[in-house]
């Protein structure tokens, strides 16, 4: 289970956006969206970024075929 902001954060690095436009996105701070990536990384067992939505494709935590990359409800607590 995902919380919200990490959904909207798996859905930015998806889209192909870098840390600082997630973080303006979300009005958080670089260093609050590297520690929910950090979070994210452990808690999918991923070494990257590439493999954490490589990983979230596999899963079905994002939805296939859709753009912008959006996480399924059935994930976000």
């Amino acid at each position: 289970m995902l919380t919200k902001i990490d959904a909207q954060i798996i859905e930015g690095i998806a889209a192909g956006l870098s840390t600082v436009p997630v973080a303006l996105r979300l009005n958080l701070g670089r260093q609050g969206v590297e520690y929910h990536v950090t979070s994210l990384l452990s808690k999918l067992k991923a070494p990257s970024r590439t493999a954490l939505i490589s990983r979230a494709y596999a899963m079905g935590v994002l939805n296939v075929g859709a753009w912008p990359p959006k996480v399924l409800e059935d994930f976000i607590k």
